[in-house]
């Protein structure tokens, strides 16, 4: 390959890299590509959450927080519901919480 067509590709490679951080540095990143990104997994979220609980998952979401990206787990323990945030950078619990009435983020009475 000639020069010129080396050094045209390596500059729109390093252009479009360039574009992609800066604009998840905005916060204008979507959920797939955020959650492609995350230090921690799923799975691994989820493990968290049920452990700070002792109970076992029925849900769980991933959401931009105030924190950043985060999991949000709702997790069954005998009668009880807790809502766990699990940091996606490293695997931290953020909150949890027990939930009163199992409802969901809309707000709405039903599941």
């Amino acid at each position: 390959m000639p020069r010129v067509h080396t050094l045209t590709a390596l500059a729109v490679a390093l252009a479009t890299t360039a574009a992609t951080a800066a604009y998840a540095s905005t916060g204008n990143e979507n959920d797939a590509t955020a959650i492609a990104n995350a230090r921690v997994s799923l799975s691994q979220a989820v493990q968290t959450a049920e452990q700070h609980v002792h109970g076992r998952a029925s849900k769980a979401e991933y959401e931009h927080t105030r924190e950043g990206w985060a999991y949000d787990v709702e997790v069954v323990n005998g009668q009880k519901v807790f809502d766990v945030k699990v940091d996606a950078r490293d695997g931290s619990v953020l909150a949890s919480t027990a939930d009163r009435t199992d409802r969901d983020d809309q707000g709405d009475e039903t599941d």
